[in-house]
């Protein structure tokens, strides 16, 4: 059993709760969506065909016991339903970040889920497969990335509308280089809600071009 791999690291978690920690990283190729500020444009086609044995094995020779499977997407991928199992079954603490197209419903109930809910600017918000967010359980997160104020406001009704502030972390994620966070974060504070400023660390640490961080 097997998946299109685009790039697999060994880094600290660059977003999400988990951010600032060791983590294996596995990043599957091919993705539905295109987001107008996509930064790994490199792995909507390409890769190579890596085992999922082959996979644990990776993850389980770094001395981090959390992996992040991250695309892409990966969930248009069958195999990875059964890739985040046996990372689960491993003992690791798995993340999986996922666009928010496709449903979540089959996913491992240990693994937790990032879902992105797209907004107006990233051009792609027609695609919000919105009933993931009535599956969303408190081990999950969900994330806005804001493109400008008008995406903060967007992303406020939603949260409002789905009481996601009582169930899950929610995120706010500026776009890197548009929105400064200086912005974003008296947007929050003003907001009066507990919503999390979720910066890329690996790029204000390595730079917003650097793979493989």
């Amino acid at each position: 059993m097997s998946l299109i791999v685009c790039e697999t690291f060994y880094s600290l978690m660059g977003e999400s709760t988990a951010a600032g920690l060791p983590a294996f990283f596995i990043r599957l190729t091919g993705c539905n969506l295109r987001c107008r500020y996509c930064d790994t444009p490199y792995a909507y086609e390409g890769g190579e065909e890596r085992s999922v044995e082959g996979l644990v094995a990776l993850a389980m020779a770094c001395p981090a016991r959390l992996a992040l499977v991250t695309g892409g997407e990966p969930l248009l991928q069958a195999e990875t339903l059964v890739l985040l199992a046996q990372l689960a079954d491993a003992g690791f603490t798995v993340f999986l970040e996922t666009n928010g197209s496709l449903p979540i419903r089959d996913v491992d109930s240990r693994v937790r889920r990032i879902v992105d809910v797209k907004c107006p600017g990233s051009g792609m918000e027609q695609h919000n497969y919105w009933p993931n967010l009535e599956l969303l359980a408190p081990r999950d997160e969900i994330k806005f990335v804001i493109s400008h104020r008008s995406d903060f406001d967007w992303a406020l009704n939603i949260i409002k509308e789905h009481d996601l502030t009582s169930r899950i972390p929610v995120l706010i994620s500026p776009v890197f280089g548009v929105v400064m966070p200086r912005d974003a974060a008296a947007w929050i504070l003003a907001s009066g809600l507990p919503l999390r400023l979720n910066l890329q660390l690996h790029k204000f640490i390595w730079g917003p071009d650097v793979r493989g961080v």
